[in-house]
């Protein structure tokens, strides 16, 4: 079935709509960041950048590092810009954009976020590196879309056992990593732990400055729960929207984050860009040695 023009948009020069990206323009390896100036931070260390774009807050680099073939994209902040750029990455590789129809042979993806975050937990200090093997969203934005079988739904009643919070309408989703491409980031450089999306940085994420939260308890119900020996660990605003529709689409992806903020304890990392520029050197060593990224 042909796909309509206010479905599938398209640019005048067949790019599509808000990414502004031909097909070619993308690797199958695809790192995304949240702030466009972070592209350019990981891009200087690709051997050579054969494509840069830019459209809004989204920009694109695609370059070589080691023989491999990398795209690095800016997201922006928040799941409903995660919505934008994950469906329309897909699009660029499973629709064919002349005839207007889906491929039948699908093209996977690989994601692969380089972020930042704060953790809820006293124990995991500013400046290390976490992965997340499972993410909770807050946000909604699976719930538009079937993802019943696509989520851990074991994980979603017993966290909704846990917190109690049905009078404040609140029904989280919840959805794994992909096994094998975080296998390629495993070390003992890296802790792992369950991540909270919300669809904010201050209110949905406990912060007070003049405006009251209505759940005054909101980290500390997190960082109680414990499921299958382990725990809420950080919150951040992507990581679930990314695992959602990376599942749905049958694409695989990953979340490392670099922790700026320990909000238990108060501390906020006065190295941020440091700890930054070395989670994105070790993904990259990561990546181009494994045998897993074509």
């Amino acid at each position: 079935m042909s796909l309509g023009n206010s479905e599938l948009i398209l640019n005048p020069d067949g790019s599509i709509y808000h990414l502004n990206l031909l097909p070619e323009d993308i690797s199958t390896t695809i790192i995304t960041v949240g702030d466009p100036g972070r592209v350019s931070a990981v891009s200087k260390y690709f051997d050579s950048i054969e494509i840069k774009k830019q459209h809004r807050e989204f920009r694109t680099h695609t370059g070589h590092l080691d023989g491999k073939r990398i795209t690095v994209i800016s997201t922006g902040i928040g799941t409903d810009n995660i919505d934008i750029v994950f469906n329309e990455l897909d699009a660029l590789v499973n629709i064919n954009f002349k005839t207007r129809e889906v491929k039948s042979n699908k093209i996977q993806l690989s994601f692969i976020r380089i972020g930042t975050s704060g953790s809820i937990q006293p124990d995991i200090p500013v400046d290390s590196f976490l992965m997340s093997t499972s993410a909770i969203g807050f946000d909604n934005l699976l719930h538009f879309y079937d993802s019943g079988q696509f989520t851990n739904t074991s994980l979603e009643k017993e966290l909704y056992r846990h917190l109690g919070w049905d009078r404040h309408k609140i029904h989280p989703y919840a959805v794994d990593f992909d096994k094998n491409l975080g296998e390629i980031f495993a070390s003992n450089r890296i802790r792992f732990g369950i991540t909270c999306t919300n669809s904010g940085f201050y209110g949905p994420q406990g912060r007070t400055l003049r405006l009251n939260p209505k759940i005054t308890d909101f980290n500390e119900r997190l960082a109680s729960f414990i499921y299958q020996n382990q725990q809420i660990t950080n919150l951040e605003m992507e990581t679930a929207g990314i695992y959602g529709l990376a599942k749905l689409h049958g694409h695989r992806a990953v979340s490392l984050n670099a922790i700026l903020a320990n909000r238990a304890t108060g501390e906020f990392s006065k190295g941020g860009a440091k700890a930054v520029d070395e989670l994105i050197r070790y993904t990259l060593k990561k990546l181009v040695s494994s045998s897993l990224i074509p």
